[in-house]
C-alpha cells in the first residue's frame, strides 16, 4: 500500500516510526539534526497522518507487514530503525522477523504491561484520545498557553511546558479516537502479547526509557529485558514517554550512537528497590490526576464557550 513519508539529509539510511494516534510531525524537533548525518524516512502509519487505513485487521503485525512492504519497494530493507511508543513495539517486532532491520532504538517501547497495567494503558489513552477529539474547536488558544499546555500534555511529558505550541497543536490534531487508532489500541491491550526474540538475534538493539514515563511506566522495562536478552537499557532523566520531545538532543545523540555501533552501556544498571516501585506508584498516581485535572479543565472551558 501508499504510506506518506518524508525523507531528508544524506548517508545511512534510517527509518522514524511514530505511536499510536501521532504522524512523523512528532519527529520535527529532531528531523534536520538527524538528516545533517543520516538520510531519514520518517513514514505516516496506514490510518494516522496522511497514510490511507489498513482494510481489515490493524494491529502490529499487520502494520509490520505493511512497513516490510514499504521497505521492500524501495529498497530500504536492513535500514536502521526508530520507533517511540507503539511505533518502539513495532520496530522490536520488525527486529525480531529478522533481516528487515538493522540498529533498532526502541523509545519507551508499548507492549510490556501486565496485569493491573493493561486497564490503565488502555482507559488513560482512550480516555485522552476522548478528551482530545472534544477540545479541537478550542484547541490553538489552549496549548498557545503553557498552563494548559502542561496540564493537556502531562500525561506523556515531564516539563510539557517546554514543547513548543505548534507541536503540541499538531500532536493533539491526530490524537483522535479514528477507526484506525480504536481498533489498533484494542488490540495492543487485549490482543497477543509482545513476543520476545532470542539472545544473538538482534544484536544491536537499545531500548529508551524515560524515568516519568506515565503512559508505559519504568518498571516494564524488566519485562523488556526479558524478552529481548540482546537490549541494552538507556534510561532518560527528567523525561517522560516521548524523549523526542522531552530530552531532544539527548534523543539525537542515542540515535547516532547506537547506529553507528559506538553507544556505551550507562555505567550503573537500575535494580529493581522498593524505593524504584513507590516512585512509579506516585507516578501513575500524578497521570490519573492529571488526567482527570485536564477534563475538568476542557469540560469547563468547553461549557463556558457555549454559553
Amino acid at each position: 500500500m501508499t504510506m506518506h513519508y518524508i525523507r531528508r539529509g544524506t548517508g545511512k539510511p534510517l527509518l522514524l516510526l511514530h505511536g499510536l494516534g501521532s504522524s512523523l510531525k512528532v519527529w520535527d524537533l529532531i528531523v534536520n539534526e538527524l538528516a545533517t548525518q543520516r538520510d531519514v524516512i520518517a513514514l505516516d502509519l496506514p490510518g494516522f497522518g496522511q497514510s490511507p487505513a489498513l482494510p481489515g485487521e490493524v494491529s502490529i503485525p499487520t502494520l509490520a507487514d505493511a512497513v516490510t512492504d514499504f521497505l521492500t519497494q524501495h529498497q530500504l530493507l536492513g535500514i536502521d530503525a526508530v520507533g517511540n511508543s507503539m511505533g518502539a513495539r513495532l520496530v522490536l517486532e520488525l527486529g525480531r522477523r529478522g533481516q528487515v532491520v538493522g540498529s533498532v532504538v526502541a523509545l519507551d517501547p508499548g507492549g510490556f504491561w501486565q496485569g493491573w497495567q493493561v486497564a490503565y494503558f488502555y482507559h488513560s489513552v482512550r480516555l485522552s484520545a476522548q478528551l482530545s477529539r472534544l477540545i479541537q474547536p478550542i484547541l490553538p488558544p489552549l496549548v498557545n498557553n503553557p498552563l494548559s499546555r502542561t496540564v493537556l500534555f502531562a500525561q506523556f511529558s515531564a516539563h510539557p511546558w517546554t514543547i513548543p505550541s505548534q507541536v503540541a497543536l499538531h500532536e493533539f490534531r491526530e490524537f483522535l479516537p479514528t477507526p484506525s487508532f480504536t481498533r489498533l489500541l484494542d488490540s495492543l491491550a487485549h490482543g497477543p502479547p509482545q513476543q520476545g526474540a532470542p539472545i544473538g538475534s538482534i544484536p544491536n538493539l537499545v531500548i529508551g526509557w524515560g524515568r516519568q514515563d506515565r503512559i508505559c511506566p519504568p518498571g516494564q522495562s524488566r519485562l523488556a529485558l526479558t524478552l529481548f536478552p540482546d537490549a541494552q537499557l538507556h534510561w532518560f532523566s527528567n523525561c517522560g514517554h516521548v524523549p523526542q520531545l522531552d530530552v531532544p538532543a539527548e534523543t539525537v545523540a542515542l540515535i547516532l550512537a547506537v547506529t553507528d555501533g559506538r553507544y556505551e552501556r550507562q555505567p550503573q544498571p537500575i535494580t529493581a528497590t522498593k524505593a524504584s516501585a513507590v516512585t512509579e506508584k506516585v507516578v501513575l498516581g500524578l497521570g490519573v490526576a492529571v488526567l482527570l485535572a485536564g477534563l475538568f479543565l476542557t469540560f469547563g472551558k468547553h461549557r463556558l464557550s457555549h454559553t
